[in-house]
C-alpha cells in the first residue's frame, strides 16, 4: 500500500475520515466538514455507542457536501493519549477496517489536539507506519481469493497542514515497515520454500540497496571449524550456510561496527529429540531472529543510515536422520571449547555460539546482540508480551529496553549470575549444552552458555520466542508472522548515527 502526505485532499476522495475526541467533541477538520454538510455528523453522533474513545469507528454513508460515497469518523481517544504508538494503532484499525470492507483508497484529514504529547507531523507520520504495518498481506500461495477476505488497500492519503515535516519523519519510518514486511514474508513462508539456500537466496536482494552479502558455505564452515553449526544442520537435505551482512553508512573510516546475530534455523523438528506433532507446523518460524536481521538490514540501508553495521545469520534445518546429531555427541566448537549435547532440541544455542565466536573475533564489535526464539522458557516467563533480554553491560540493556518501549516492542531483563554455571557442567566435555533440568531456568542457562562465546565486547541476548507470530490480529500486525525485532533494533541504532 501506498502513503501519500499532501495538503489537499484529492478532489474525488471515495472515502474520508476524520477524527473525534472522547466526549463526541469534534476536531477542526471535523468542525469543518461538518459546517460544510449542514451538521451532518453533529446530527450522526447524538445517539448510539461512539463517544470518540481511541478503539472506536464510525461509518457513515457520506452525507451532501463530501465527495465520494463514504464519511468514517475516528475516535482518537483521550488528547494527552495521542502519541506515537496511539496513532500507529489508529492507522492500523483504519487500514484494517476499510480492507473488510474492500475499499481500495481512503483519506485521512489529520488534527492534533492541542494536549496531545506530540505535533500533528508526528501523529501523521506514524499514522501511516501503523497502516502500512497493518496492510501486510502474505497471500502468495493462495491461488483464488475468497469473497470475504480482506482485499488490500492500494493507497492511503494523509492530509496535515505540516507536509514536509510529516514526510521527513515518514521517510525512515517507511524504511522500517519495508523491513519488517521482509522479515514477515521470511516468517511466514513454509519450510519446504524457505531453507538455507533459499533465505539466502532471497536476502542477496539487499545487494540492489548496497548491502554487502557474503556466504560461507559448508565446506568453508567445516575449514574454520565451526562443528556446533554443521552438527545441528547435519541431518538435512539442505546444507549449512552462515549468512553475513553488511551496511558501511558511518562517515568515519574503519568505525567498529555494530554487530547482530540472528538464530536462522529454518525449520526445526527438534532432531532425535524430536518435538511433539501439535503446533509443529509453527517451527518454520525458528528464524525469526535471522529474518529479523535481513529486514533490519533492509531498512538501514533504505533509509540511509549513518552506522556501520553487521549481521551474522547461522542458517540450519534441524531434520531426523542418519546423519543427524544424536543426544551424548561431543561437538568441537570454533572457539575450541568442547561441548556435550543433551538435547537435540536446543539447537539454537548450539548454531549461535559459533556464530558469536565468529563475530566477536572476526569484527570485533562496539556491541553484539543476538536476537533468537530459543526457549519455552522465556515464553512461560513472559507469555507473549515481553520479550527477554539479557545483557552482561547494563547500558547496552538500558538503551536496547528504551527502543523497545518507544516502537512498542518491550524487552524485560533477566538475570546472569555465575551460581547457573554449576548446571552447565560436563563429565566428558568443557561444558554441557543444557542443565540437567530443562524446565528449571533454561533461558537463563541458555544465555548463561552464550556468554561464554562472546568473549568481553558489551552483549545483549534477545529471547524472543513467542513474540515471533501474531496468532491473533492486533491493531499494526496480521495473523502471522511479527517481524518483531526490526523495529526495535533500528530504533537502537537510530541514537548511534554519525551525523557529522
Amino acid at each position: 500500500m501506498k502513503v501519500v502526505i499532501t495538503s489537499k485532499a484529492p478532489a474525488a476522495a471515495p472515502v474520508v475520515a476524520v477524527g473525534v475526541l472522547p466526549g463526541r467533541r469534534l476536531t477542526p477538520a471535523a468542525a469543518t466538514l461538518d459546517a460544510a454538510t449542514g451538521g451532518a455528523l453533529t446530527r450522526a453522533l447524538r445517539d448510539g455507542r461512539f463517544d470518540g474513545a481511541r478503539d472506536q469507528l464510525l461509518d457513515l454513508r457520506a452525507p451532501d457536501g463530501v465527495d465520494g460515497h463514504r464519511l468514517i469518523l475516528i475516535g482518537l481517544g483521550k488528547p494527552a493519549e495521542l502519541d506515537r504508538l496511539a496513532s500507529e494503532e489508529i492507522g492500523g484499525r483504519l487500514v484494517a477496517y476499510l480492507a473488510e470492507e474492500h475499499e481500495p483508497e481512503a483519506t485521512i484529514l489529520i488534527d492534533a489536539p492541542e494536549q496531545a504529547p506530540v505535533g500533528v507531523a508526528e501523529i501523521a507520520a506514524h499514522l501511516g507506519l501503523g497502516a502500512r504495518l497493518r496492510a501486510y498481506r502474505f497471500d502468495r500461495y493462495r491461488t483464488k481469493r475468497r469473497p470475504e477476505d480482506p482485499a488490500p488497500m492500494r493507497r492511503l492519503t494523509l492530509v496535515t497542514d505540516a507536509v514536509r515535516e510529516a514526510r521527513r519523519l515518514f521517510r525512515p519510518l517507511d524504511a522500517a515497515a519495508s523491513g519488517v514486511a521482509f522479515a514477515r514474508d521470511l516468517v511466514n513462508g513454509p519450510g519446504n520454500a524457505v531453507h538455507p539456500e533459499s533465505f539466502v537466496d532471497q536476502a542477496r536482494a539487499l545487494t540492489e540497496l548496497g548491502v554487502g552479502v557474503e556466504v560461507v558455505t559448508e565446506n568453508q564452515l567445516r575449514k574454520l571449524g565451526m562443528n556446533a553449526l554443521l552438527a545441528v544442520g547435519g541431518g538435512s537435505a539442505h546444507r549449512p550456510r552462515l549468512l553475513v551482512l553488511r551496511w558501511r553508512g558511518s562517515a568515519r573510516r574503519n568505525a567498529a561496527p555494530f554487530a547482530f546475530v540472528g538464530k536462522g534455523v529454518t525449520f526445526d523438528t527438534g532432531g532425535i529429540s524430536i518435538k511433539p506433532a501439535n503446533r509443529m507446523e509453527e517451527m518454520k518460524g525458528d528464524m525469526a531472529g535471522g529474518a529479523a536481521v535481513v529486514g533490519l538490514m533492509r531498512t538501514l540501508a533504505e533509509r540511509e543510515a549513518a552506522v556501520d553495521v553487521v549481521g551474522v545469520i547461522p542458517l540450519v534445518e534441524n531434520m531426523v536422520s542418519g546423519q543427524a546429531y544424536r543426544p551424548g555427541d561431543v561437538v568441537t566448537t570454533l572457539s575450541g571449547r568442547t561441548i556435550e549435547v543433551v538435547d537435540t532440541d536446543a539447537e539454537g544455542r548450539m548454531i549461535l555460539i559459533d556464530a558469536l565466536h565468529y563475530t566477536a573475533t572476526r569484527f570485533k564489535p562496539k556491541a553484539i546482540v543476538d536476537m533468537a526464539t530459543l526457549t519455552g522458557s522465556v515464553v512461560r516467563a513472559l507469555g507473549h508480551v515481553y520479550a527477554g533480554v539479557f545483557a552482561n553491560d547494563d547500558d547496552l540493556a538500558e538503551r536496547l529496553a528504551a527502543a523497545g518501549r518507544q516502537v512498542g516492542e518491550r524487552l524485560w531483563r533477566l538475570p546472569l549470575d555465575p551460581d547457573y554455571d554449576d548446571h552447565l557442567k560436563s563429565d566428558i566435555a568443557d561444558i554441557r549444552q543444557c542443565a540437567p533440568d530443562e524446565d528449571s531456568a533454561d533461558a537463563v542457562h541458555a544465555a548463561q552458555l552464550l556468554q561464554r562465546f562472546i568473549g568481553d565486547v558489551p552483549w545483549a541476548h534477545l529471547d524472543i520466542a513467542g513474540r515471533d507470530f501474531n496468532r491473533k490480529a492486533r491493531p499494526t500486525g496480521p495473523v502471522g508472522a511479527t517481524g518483531f525485532g526490526v523495529r526495535l533494533l533500528d530504533a537502537f541504532l537510530a541514537g548511534h548515527e554519525d551525523r557529522s
